[in-house]
């Protein structure tokens, strides 16, 4: 590596970033418009398959399954649309099953970020078809998987790395959340707690200007928000009302634990059964269709619930059914595998629970403990809780509720991560085989420096020695024989090259006393320089496949300063282990000081 190159990568900042940002971020721009007009289909879509369903008409007029007048029909409708979805997902691709979120997070894990095309075509489709036949599900999970399945596809037609295609999955993704709820901070939160795993400006600027282009392209496709407009709430709740906003978040983190559990129970239920999964949606459909035969507003997206409830406009009957029967027909369907987003089913379960709460909890105003609800039970089962607590913000554009929901979402969130090991999203994703953490921070690697775990007592060999110097240095030094890579040096300290360990024995075994140990120095293929960061050396291994790497002083004369290797590279792991686990009283009171102090005063 040329000393200009390691220059570079010792210039550290805060952010890395090249212009190289510039073009995903160009094609993010587009691609949210694209994901908007896409999110403006999937809606109309929905609303012709539940006029062809339930009233049996081609329109595109919103209506909702719950107008229908269809008897004892309601049961049999979702069954065939999931008929349809297993057909679907058999012959066209088993990708389109599930929420959509899982699958994005998939094809980034494990993918390379390619989607299958096939999938920004079936996926709204089947979730159009879902959805329209009574399906208790939102519109946003797949319309994420859609805008991130076109965003993948456009990538794959560019010469673009993994990174890159990631990221344009992500802003497709982020751009559609952004069209269907006007939400694009939300959107773009998500993305940074759920989908990039990473924060750099190379992802975080393309994925917020497609959010941004998409929620300015709603205006014209589907209108301004706010989706829920609700009258402001007090600023000030006094500590009563506080205190109270933790009890509701107490109450959304159990809720968030008993519908991940109860997702998960019916698909090991469905699981069990012996029959192929291709039939699962149509037994998921008959659930659904029993549901809504006895309590038709949990069928369909329930937008129009969740506005009622805001408006504190529900009786208790329907928030027990809610509560009930909503629940469980989502739970079933969605564990049968058909296609559908839990956004909208969390925010509807959530403020049920919120209009509960309205009875017993200080009023706070009209809508105040539903909103509560709704932002709290997002939080707690999506373990999201930023996009939880500005989603709220966003769809009701009350920013009064900032610090109740910031109260209520970290409380739920809390409640989650301790009783949970994965959420609602992740544990699918779990279920398939991989692993995923969704904690940041920054690297111990990138704070240590080369400089503070390279090892400086090391044997260097002179560029003049011949086999019988090398032998006696090496039995002066017994303690260094194990040292797998020696470095070569002229007489100034200057780096000449190095020899491997092994090579150096099989040298010295068969070479006559007065060999010199030019005959085998090789070109360092690698080296390191005290003032990089740890980070950017175990990039420079994985990169050359050098394990042992000699550090040499910046300049001209490449002076050698020492060694460094992976066991050196886990030591600076290590020390950070221990600052982590390691517990220590840094400071105590002695009262005896203070009494001491007095009798002085007196």
């Amino acid at each position: 590596m040329s000393e200009a190159a390691a220059s570079d990568e010792s210039a550290l900042g805060d952010f890395t970033g090249s212009p190289r940002l510039l073009v995903p971020a160009g094609v993010a721009v587009g691609l949210g418009v694209l994901a908007a007009a896409v999110a403006r289909g999937l809606i109309l879509l929905i609303d012709v398959f539940t006029n062809l369903f339930f009233f049996h008409r081609l329109s595109s007029a919103h209506v909702s399954p719950a107008a229908a007048h269809v008897g004892a029909w309601t049961i049999a409708i979702p069954a065939a649309g999931g008929l349809v979805i297993g057909l679907m997902a058999r012959f066209g691709s088993e990708r389109i099953r599930g929420h959509g979120i899982p699958e994005a997070i998939e094809s980034i894990l494990t993918g390379g970020s390619r989607v299958d095309p096939r999938v920004a075509i079936l996926k709204p489709i089947s979730a159009a078809i879902s959805i329209g036949s009574g399906g208790p599900f939102g519109a946003e999970g797949p319309i994420i998987l859609t805008g991130g399945a076109i965003g993948s596809v456009i990538a794959q037609f560019g010469h673009l790395t993994a990174a890159e295609r990631k990221t344009l999955l992500v802003a497709g993704a982020a751009a559609g959340m952004s069209a269907t709820f006007a939400t694009p901070l939300a959107a773009i939160l998500l993305s940074v707690e759920l989908l990039l795993f990473e924060w750099k400006p190379r992802s975080f600027v393309p994925v917020a200007l497609a959010s941004v282009s998409a929620g300015a392209a709603r205006r014209y496709l589907l209108g301004l928000g706010p989706l829920f407009p609700v009258a402001p709430h007090p600023l000030f709740l006094g500590p009563a009302g506080l205190l109270a906003c933790a009890g509701a978040g107490l109450a959304a983190g159990a809720l968030a634990l008993g519908l991940t559990r109860s997702v998960y129970a019916a698909e090991d239920a469905f699981a069990r059964l012996p029959v192929h999964w291709m039939w699962w949606p149509i037994l998921g459909g008959l659930a659904v269709g029993a549901g809504g035969y006895i309590f038709p507003p949990a069928l369909g997206i329930g937008y129009d619930t969740i506005g009622a409830m805001l408006q504190d406009q529900v009786s208790l009957r329907t928030i027990a059914g809610v509560l009930g029967v909503k629940w469980t027909i989502w739970a079933i369907a969605l564990g049968s595998g058909t296609s559908g987003g839990v956004l909208a089913p969390l925010l509807m379960i959530g403020g049920a629970l919120g209009g509960l709460e309205a009875h017993v909890l200080p009023d706070f105003g009209v809508g105040f403990w539903p909103l509560v609800g709704m932002s709290a039970a997002l939080g707690g089962t999506m373990r999201s809780p930023l996009t939880a607590v500005v989603f709220g913000l966003e769809l009701t554009h009350d920013f009064n509720m900032m610090v109740p929901l910031i109260i209520a979402v970290t409380i739920a969130h809390c409640f989650t991560v301790l009783t949970l090991r994965r959420s609602i999203l992740t544990e699918k994703v779990s279920r398939r085989g991989h692993h995923l953490s969704r904690e940041y921070h920054v690297d111990v690697l990138e704070t240590l420096f080369v400089r503070d775990a390279m090892r400086r007592h090391i044997l260097a060999l002179p560029a003049t020695a011949t086999v019988a110097e090398i032998q006696h240095a090496r039995h002066a030094s017994p303690e260094r024989r194990r040292q797998r890579l020696l470095p070569v040096v002229a007489p100034d300290a200057t780096l000449v090259g190095i020899v491997t360990g092994d090579r150096l024995d099989r040298w010295l075994s068969d070479r006559p006393a007065s060999a010199p140990i030019a005959e085998i120095v090789e070109p360092a293929r690698a080296v390191a320089y005290p003032d990089e960061p740890l980070r950017v050396v175990v990039n420079r291994m994985a990169g050359t496949g050098v394990t042992r790497l000699p550090v040499l002083e910046r300049g001209a004369d490449r002076r050698l300063a020492g060694m460094i290797g992976i066991s050196d590279l886990l030591a600076g792991r290590r020390r950070h282990l221990e600052s982590e686990e390691r517990r220590e009283r840094v400071l105590s009171l002695d009262l005896r000081l203070f009494g001491n102090r007095s009798r002085r005063a007196s």
